[in-house]
């Protein structure tokens, strides 16, 4: 295969990106110098190495040896709050409203109306397992932090049912009025993320 189109092709994968971009970025690529393109290479294949995922909230960050992210490892955030996000960039969309203070888990993406997608259900049992018996039931508090669109909807309904058995211990709450209908919690601004939190309603 042409390398142009092989390198367009890989990078049209990419989410947002379609094969139009795809082959604008391969064009811009050739263009650029030798040594932007070598280091944009080097960067690619150190992903791998030096970016690590949290064994407790399961994002990723840059670890070196440590197992748990800067989040999690952080003492004095409170225990008796676990926020469920979809994805990385949204845990840094909520930190940078700088309200929420608790603990995070990132389901790794939505399930569609059609069947389509994947989160960690396994992986959320054990940590909110974890969270019950780690605190007396009735402080505990799951903040479903989902994009306020139909798939994040969709999500929510499943994770209700897979939380229904920790429903008399564990008290859940969804993001409150500030978000509209359609939005994603990455691309809100920090006002609107703050006004979700604070009038958060318990579902």
């Amino acid at each position: 295969m042409d390398k142009i189109d092989e390198l367009a092709q890989a990078l049209a994968r990419l989410p947002g990106i379609g094969p139009r971009q795809g082959k604008r970025f391969v064009f811009y690529l050739l263009a650029a110098p030798a040594a932007e393109r070598t280091k944009l290479a080097e960067l690619i294949a150190s992903l791998g190495k030096e970016v690590r995922q949290c064994v407790e909230c399961l994002r990723f960050y840059n670890g070196g040896n440590k197992t748990v992210c800067n989040y999690c490892a952080d003492t004095t955030r409170d225990d008796t709050q676990l926020m469920l996000i979809e994805k990385d960039q949204d845990l840094a969309a909520v930190e940078r409203a700088g309200t929420y203070k608790g603990r995070y888990f990132v389901l790794g993406g939505v399930l569609t109306l059609t069947g389509k997608g994947a989160i960690r259900e396994k992986e959320l049992l054990k940590r909110v397992e974890k969270l019950v018996k780690s605190l007396p039931a009735g402080r505990q508090e799951i903040v479903l932090a989902l994009s306020a669109t139909s798939e994040g909807e969709h999500t929510a309904d499943r994770v209700r049912a897979l939380l229904a058995p920790y429903r008399d211990k564990v008290k859940t709450s969804v993001l409150g009025r500030g978000l509209a209908t359609g939005s994603e919690l990455e691309y809100s601004d920090a006002e609107t993320l703050r006004a979700a939190l604070s009038n958060r309603k318990e579902t």
